[in-house]
């Protein structure tokens, strides 16, 4: 029988910039998916079309007695999440007729290569299996060897995590990684592309970069240093000592830490004060903007016009300086989103859904 899996993308609240820290993050996947329809064919061969993202004909013929198929660049998700199941042992007997679809915007930092891996490693899983025996939590780790650890890129685990289990979520990125359900039920989100194209591996370096150095020196002076646990203000005392970059970056990562936390509460304990939360989130894209340097002056005029028709507030989407931001707007949903569009953006209203999930028809 045929088989559609869909995978979603993902906003992420709070936190951003930290998940590859260690730090917390809240996250929450949206309906807006990456979307696999495959049929069975008489071989065993995968042949995938893409026309929402390539336009062309089938592009990825798979073998399946093939051991290890070789990259064709350095994203190649489709072939590395391949090559991570068939050394897990996972054989490929079964032959499917694929097409990928998706209405997640591209390189705009709503993960959407994320729940591409995530929605193939599901496909191949179930196609071959007729069930899915893994946990959205083991799907998500088998979605960051492929995409992260496979091609040695500067991401964390958030973006998996999100789009496998669903929902929204508190994700703890320390060692070993934990997540819980939050228990508020949020809406009114409008997410804007600002249609710029955004360089993750580059902007996530050089954030990586000036921020352990922050630590580093952090380390030296503060006994028992800890990013999650060690107060603010104690690391306040030796600011002093680092170049004026890395300082802001340090700075706006332990108010974003704190802001993480506060929402937290907010969102377990099912009582969520819009106003409240509308300020945290324009404070992280605050911090975010001023203190780590990653947004980009379309990301900030869209969240300027969005809040001007009644948003309550709104941040950048992904690693920045490009690509999305979204705007918490309860109530003026249609109203903010004309006023992305007339901002130069791409307006989508958007709604909180579940995980990955797979179905016969």
């Amino acid at each position: 029988m045929p088989i559609e899996v869909s995978a979603p993308g993902r906003i992420c609240l709070f936190g951003e910039h930290q998940d590859f820290l260690g730090l917390s993050v809240i996250a929450a996947s949206i309906d807006l998916d990456i979307r696999i329809t495959g049929s069975p064919r008489r071989d065993c061969i995968f042949a995938v079309r893409m026309p929402d993202l390539t336009g062309r004909e089938p592009d990825f013929d798979l073998f399946c007695d093939s051991q290890e198929l070789p990259y064709r660049n350095n994203r190649d998700y489709l072939r590395s999440a391949t090559n991570v199941l068939h050394r897990l042992g996972l054989p490929m007997e079964r032959g499917f007729d694929c097409e990928i679809r998706g209405t997640i915007p591209i390189n705009a930092g709503t993960s959407s290569s994320s729940a591409l891996t995530i929605a193939w490693l599901a496909f191949l899983l179930y196609s071959q299996r007729g069930q899915l025996q893994e946990s959205p939590s083991q799907i998500a780790h088998l979605g960051y060897q492929a995409e992260v650890r496979e091609f040695n890129e500067p991401g964390g685990m958030m973006d998996h995590y999100t789009s496998a289990v669903g929902g929204l979520l508190y994700i703890d990125c320390g060692e070993p990684v934990t997540i819980s359900q939050l228990d508020a039920h949020l809406d009114g989100f409008v997410l804007g592309n600002s249609l710029v194209p955004k360089n993750t591996t580059g902007v996530l370096r050089e954030s990586r970069v000036a921020t352990n150095a922050g630590i580093d020196l952090l380390c030296k002076h503060i006994p028992d240093f800890d990013f999650k646990s060690t107060p603010r203000e104690q690391a306040e005392e030796f600011y002093g000592l680092m170049e004026p970059h890395i300082q802001r970056r340090i700075k706006a990562h332990f108010i974003n830490r704190d802001l993480c936390q506060e929402a937290r509460q907010m969102l377990a304990s099912g009582q969520v004060d819009e106003q409240r939360l509308g300020e945290m989130l324009y404070e992280h894209q605050v911090q975010l903007r001023d203190g780590i340097g990653v947004s980009h002056q379309k990301l900030d005029q869209l969240v300027e016009a969005a809040m001007e028709a009644g948003a309550l507030g709104g941040k950048l989407n992904g690693s920045g300086c490009g690509g999305a931001m979204f705007a918490y707007a309860p109530g003026r949903q249609e109203e903010v989103a004309e006023a992305i569009n007339r901002a130069g953006g791409k307006a989508h209203i958007i709604n909180l859904r579940e995980g990955v999930s797979v179905r016969e028809w």
